[in-house]
């Protein structure tokens, strides 16, 4: 099973701009993202796909492998089709180029349930993990994901899932991370369907998975990631590097 992993990199940023090439501790951020990912030894080759010239540069600079995007995209499965569609590999990770505080593990039981998938019954495979303010459940910006008894996703919503009609159920909420491992045929699926109402409601695009009929098998974790959206972001990430390194 041959496993890559693929780090798409906009240079644009609504909240941040060009967050992606700031500076953490001596290297840009998108830099620090690609080592960490390599340092997993979890793939047998990682790449940054970008569109833009600065991301570009700062990777070759450092040793790192780059794949242009061709052409804009509505979503980072279609960016990641376009970039993998004539690579040879089984299964695509999606790292975050804003994450370069990494943690193998979460990653390992990702890959791992598709050892175990001997009935290739597995399309993707993302994260979770329980949230339990009542505040953090209620924030639309908090993406839940319900699933079945075998751990396969059911639905994703920005709203309340399960609507907590009985209060005394013992339900639990689930956060999804955005962390995918795709096999790559439903990569390339993805990138020729037309987008369907309930993503388009919702803005998330792992629903076009489920409205085809692609099955995506939640892991549970307690492993929270590390993002920088913010410029404050960006300075707790440089104490923190500092404090590890």
């Amino acid at each position: 099973m041959k496993v890559i992993a693929v780090i798409p990199a906009r240079f644009a940023s609504t909240r941040f701009p060009a967050k992606l090439v700031q500076d953490l501790c001596g290297k840009p951020v998108i830099v620090r993202t690609y080592e960490a990912a390599l340092q997993t030894q979890l793939f047998d080759d990682v790449f940054v796909v970008t569109d833009a010239d600065e991301i570009e540069n700062a990777i070759q600079a450092h040793g790192g492998k780059v794949i242009r995007s061709q052409r804009e995209h509505e979503s980072g499965s279609d960016r990641i089709a376009e970039a993998v569609a004539h690579l040879e590999a089984d299964i695509v990770v999606n790292v975050q180029g804003d994450e370069p505080f990494i943690v193998k593990e979460p990653l390992a039981q990702v890959l791992e349930v598709y050892r175990q998938d001997v009935n290739y019954e597995i399309d993707l495979a993302s994260l979770m993990f329980e949230i339990t303010e009542e505040a953090e459940i209620a924030n639309p910006n908090n993406v839940k994901v319900v699933t079945d008894q075998k751990g396969f996703a059911l639905y994703f919503s920005r709203s309340v899932i399960p609507y907590p009609r009985d209060t005394q159920a013992g339900v639990r909420y689930m956060k999804h991370v955005g962390i995918y491992a795709f096999r790559k045929q439903a990569l390339l699926d993805f990138a020729q369907w037309p987008m369907k109402p309930l993503e388009a409601s919702e803005k998330l695009e792992q629903l076009r998975y489920l409205e085809y009929g692609k099955r995506i098998r939640m892991v549970e974790t307690t492993h929270v990631g590390i993002g920088i959206d913010t410029p404050e972001d960006l300075e707790k990430a440089r104490k923190l590097w500092n404090q590890k390194y």
